[in-house]
């Protein structure tokens, strides 16, 4: 297969129902949930630090931490849809490949910290320990390199993108109207 059809397969969604049709991938969009939820849990832990009654805090960080885990499933249902349709043995897919598997590391961490959370009492009223502070302080950091990762597979690697002839149409200038 030449690069430019090995390109076109991995701009195309294998089902547009479930990736999002060409254009407009669910991927990207899904992907806020769990960010957005993940970084006010950390913000929630520093905060549960601080505070003088941090039991709403660590109670909120643990279910924010949940909803995130749920949220980056689904973003990985969609997102491995997208990976499928990169030709294997290419830097894209290798690229998705790592991209994939730390954030299934990544889910799999918090996931973990939630579980970690619930047994010690999280609804007790107490801060958030030293270690769970750690513990989303790094799997954090570890996102955003993830996201680097998903950044350069849209944005280098054109993933999902539209094509360049498709791009092209938000740019030609309107044909002057007959009145002028």
């Amino acid at each position: 297969m030449a690069v430019d059809d090995d390109l076109r397969q991995a701009k195309q969604p294998v089902s547009g129902a479930l990736a999002g049709p060409y254009g407009h991938p669910f991927h990207p969009i899904l992907v806020t949930v769990p960010i957005g939820a993940w970084v006010s849990s950390l913000v929630f832990d520093i905060a549960s630090r601080i505070a003088g009654r941090p039991g709403f805090l660590t109670h909120g960080s643990a279910w924010l931490i949940a909803i995130g885990v749920l949220g980056a499933l689904a973003a990985a249902c969609v997102g491995f849809l997208d990976l499928v349709a990169i030709p294997s043995g290419t830097p894209a897919f290798r690229t998705g490949l790592v991209h994939m598997s730390l954030n299934l590391a990544l889910t799999a961490a918090y996931a973990g910290g939630f579980a970690w959370r619930h047994a010690d009492g999280y609804a007790a009223g107490r801060a958030v320990t030293p270690g769970q502070l750690a513990l989303s302080a790094v799997c954090l950091a570890a996102l955003g390199l993830s996201g680097h990762l998903g950044g350069k597979l849209a944005y280098r690697y054109g993933v999902r993108v539209a094509d360049e002839s498709v791009q092209a149409e938000g740019y030609r200038s309107r044909p002057p109207s007959p009145s002028s």
